[in-house]
């Protein structure tokens, strides 16, 4: 059996002469001791062993994200040889031996993945309508230069925001690094070709005053530039410590700076900037609230239940018909008659729920019918009241491992819809400005709306695909193992509490962050557990890059400006 499945697979033991199953066990991490003896292969989630997270103040120089940070959790007889290797290899790897070990394949592979990579990055814009389309040289070269700004903006958005799909189900090891990376790649460039939007406007997210800026294209075609080529540094240096930050906002950073600078104080629609502001406030607590009562309720309806394997199985259904509805009314395209998108929405989440009820019975029909009988047979203990919040006490055993896969389970499902929907969202930070720029290039650019040639999302698509495979591993360890410990239930937790975050409140036009939606929601599992299981340095660190986004992407956007206006007085 392979070590590396993503949830649950079956090993049925046969006894007596008779053959009759058994057992079905749960093929997870590693084997879990002092079972009972008719269940046989069982292996479980491992709780996250985590180092200690190094903190800006315990060294001079910044910490940077590695892929160590998995290579920590080991068996406990070999830990500190494991601990002792890790350093070493720590301090002597380079970037590709990271990729390497996320992976698992050798350096000379990661290298010559990261040659391709680099290879197509260069030589597919030459091949792109959008740049043949320009007659002469110099167009030309503006329209290569804009194609690959795009791809270094999308290149970074891969490397830093997939992590709010796949950081949760990693840490809790729902998924292994290599299959939530190979994943997500794949549901990343779906979402981002078939659901990113074809349509943009020139001035991105309402910040700027388009009319401060009619008649100076040459200016704009630079600050669109400068804002891609901005965002995407600070990003690059946000993923290489592993700090998630939101994207949204080192563009309307980067643009906020350019307007000021180069229109003035009222080219900026300061209302838009206070409004994307508090969403610093907004995403976290309202991500926190929801994630604590989700886990909550967990922990009161399914730890504390008679038969909590079973408990678990029959809340999982539900969960999946809730989150599948929610998602199809709020994401896909269904009929625009009202009545009729709500009975569309309704019957993809009874397909998904009948779907997940079956799978789990035909998985775990055989264990949870063995528990069942020996918890009937068992004495009955006396109910007990027990509180919303009170401290219960999680189930053991095989009863664990039911709970663990089962969460495990719906915890990859969950993932992978944000995952496809974030690549059809958050590819507009990079198409949208990108587009915008050849536009202006072509002679067409207005105020009004731009559309976005299908060649240009797969543009975005790929680039979001290379900075997941290259990096993408670097904010995952921070999401997944460096702000609390996650198992698949906190981390089912998390991830369904930001979803539905994220959905209701872009429905009701509220200002949020994805980015500090899951963040919120990781601690809000913590504080669940306790106000000491929440790690402070992560959290001070991830706050306080939030809070120098918009200023950091405001002043390299405007550096960025005067270095292109000087360049493009001689092509354009």
């Amino acid at each position: 059996m392979s070590q590396s499945s993503p949830f649950f697979s079956i090993a049925r033991a046969h006894a007596g002469a008779g053959g009759r199953a058994a057992a079905a066990a749960l093929l997870l991490r590693h084997p879990v001791a002092q079972l009972p003896p008719r269940i046989h292969g069982l292996r479980y989630f491992p709780s996250a062993i985590v180092s200690p997270a190094k903190t800006l103040n315990s060294h001079l120089s910044l910490p940077r994200a590695t892929i160590s940070s998995f290579a920590n959790a080991g068996n406990g007889s070999s830990g500190k040889a494991d601990a002792t290797e890790a350093e070493e290899e720590q301090n002597g790897e380079s970037e590709l031996s990271e990729m390497a070990k996320a992976f698992h394949i050798s350096p000379r592979m990661a290298m010559s993945i990261s040659v391709v990579i680099a290879f197509a990055a260069l030589t597919v814009p030459l091949a792109m309508q959008s740049l043949v389309f320009h007659g002469t040289y110099k167009m030309k070269a503006l329209a290569y230069l804009t194609l690959l700004s795009g791809f270094y903006m999308a290149w970074n958005i891969g490397a830093n925001d997939v992590a709010n799909a796949m950081g949760t189900s990693v840490g809790s090891g729902a998924l292994t690094l290599r299959q939530a990376v190979l994943t997500a790649a794949v549901l990343e460039f779906s979402g981002a070709f078939l659901m990113g939007t074809h349509v943009t406007s020139t001035m991105q997210k309402g910040i700027l005053v388009a009319s401060v800026f009619q008649g100076k294209d040459s200016l704009l075609f630079a600050g669109l530039l400068s804002s891609l080529a901005a965002a995407g540094t600070w990003l690059q240096v946000a993923s290489s410590y592993g700090w998630p930050v939101s994207t949204t906002h080192c563009i309307v950073g980067a643009m906020v700076g350019f307007g000021i600078v180069f229109g003035g104080v009222n080219a900026v629609f300061w209302s838009s900037l206070a409004r994307v502001s508090s969403s610093w406030v907004i995403s976290p607590l309202m991500g926190a609230a929801v994630s604590f009562i989700v886990y909550k309720c967990i922990r009161r309806f399914v730890y504390s239940a008679p038969n909590p394997g079973q408990a678990a199985a029959a809340a999982a259904p539900i969960a999946v018909f809730t989150g599948v509805t929610a998602i199809s009314f709020a994401a896909f395209p269904l009929s625009k008659t009202f009545s009729i998108a709500i009975l569309q929405a309704l019957a993809c989440g009874a397909i998904g729920a009948i779907i997940v009820n079956r799978v789990i019975q035909k998985q775990l029909g055989d264990l949870l019918s063995s528990e069942a009988e020996k918890i009937a047979s068992a004495d009955k203990m006396n109910g007990q009241q027990v509180g919303f919040l009170s401290d219960i006490a999680g189930p053991t055993g095989a009863q664990l491992q039911i709970v663990y896969g089962v969460f495990g389970y719906l915890q990859v499902l969950s993932a992978c819809f944000m995952s496809f929907a974030h690549g059809g969202n958050d590819v507009s930070n990079a198409i949208g400005p990108l587009a915008a720029a050849l536009s202006i290039l072509q002679g067409v650019a207005s105020s009004a709306e731009i559309v976005i040639p299908t060649e240009v999302l797969a543009w975005g698509g790929f680039g979001i695909v290379a900075g997941l495979t290259m990096w993408g591993y670097r904010v995952i360890a921070t999401i997944g193992k460096k702000i609390t410990e996650l198992t698949p239930t906190r981390g089912f937790a998390a991830e369904f509490a930001a979803a539905s975050v994220v959905l209701f409140a872009s429905k009701l036009g509220l200002p949020i962050s994805a980015t500090h939606t899951l963040v919120g929601a990781v601690m809000g599992v913590g504080f669940a557990r306790g106000l000491n299981r929440v790690r402070a340095e992560t959290v001070r660190e991830i706050v306080a890059s939030w809070m120098v986004t918009i200023p950091v992407g405001a002043m390299l956007s405007i550096f960025y400006t005067l270095l292109l206006t000087k360049i493009l007085a001689y092509f354009m």
